[in-house]
């Protein structure tokens, strides 16, 4: 994996760190209820935020034409707006279900686009942070599927459908995923099969680092890698509202209680 890295000093305030709102699903009185409880979170941690690290899946869906975006979430733009022109740095990761972005958030409210983990150094510390698919052994298929979506020609393909049809072909069947579809939350099944746990062992057998921030598991965790390593899974907002906020020396997992 190539290395992207940034350095940030903190100023007496805190890096958050959230993922997996999956705005748009699974229907929309839920999204515009998940979208104000996104809103109120944000408020809550403006005054404090040194800087926002937005780690993938926000939307369930997203496509940009080149005239035209997805339709919605206009709530958690104006806000992302509102805050960068206050000053606050936001980064965006994309996840396996927003990574069709591409100038619109660069452009229109000056948060630049990821797509690969990022080394970020605070304090002398060092965290590696993304959102996590196609990470760690195992899911060729999809690992293969990536390549393909990532590609220009698959982009070139789909920017060639009306927006009116694309955009909808492409929430049908997003109301179908494993986050839409969920009756209950995800459960732990052993560190064994945390695939993104065994990717940070990998990684830290390599180059240590003092954490590991991940989305797309939809499962808050908070796990040892190896001594002074941890792993930490941001969860997501359709069940859990969790969150975690890093003060220059620990990694923290929250719940958002509006």
């Amino acid at each position: 994996m190539q290395d992207f890295f940034m350095k940030i000093k903190l100023n007496n305030k805190k890096i958050y760190f959230a993922s997996d709102f999956h705005l748009g699903v699974p229907n929309h009185a839920e999204s515009i209820a998940r979208e104000k409880r996104i809103i109120a979170w944000l408020d809550s941690i403006q005054e404090d935020a040194q800087a926002i690290f937005l780690l993938g899946d926000i939307f369930d869906f997203w496509f940009e034409y080149k005239h035209a975006i997805p339709r919605g979430h206009i709530r958690l733009l104006g806000k992302l707006a509102q805050m960068r022109d206050a000053g606050i740095p936001i980064y965006f990761f994309t996840g396996n279900h927003d990574m069709w972005m591409f100038d619109y958030f660069p452009k229109e409210l000056s948060i630049p686009i990821y797509r690969e983990p990022l080394i970020l150094e605070v304090n002398g510390q060092r965290l590696m942070i993304g959102h996590g698919d196609g990470l760690g052994p195992g899911d060729h298929f999809y690992k293969l599927l990536k390549k393909f979506f990532n590609s220009q020609i698959c982009q070139w393909l789909f920017a060639r459908l009306h927006p009116n049809f694309g955009i909808g072909l492409a929430n049908f069947w997003s109301h179908k995923s494993r986050i839409s579809n969920m009756k209950r939350e995800e459960k732990f099944k052993g560190e064994a099969n945390e695939f993104l746990l065994s990717y940070c062992k990998e990684q830290e057998q390599v180059k240590h680092h003092d954490f590991y921030v991940f989305g797309h598991r939809h499962l808050p965790l908070d796990l040892g890698v190896a001594e002074n390593s941890r792993y930490i899974n941001l969860g997501e907002w359709v069940h859990f509202n969790t969150y975690a906020v890093y003060d220059g020396q620990h990694v923290e997992l929250k719940t958002f209680n509006p």
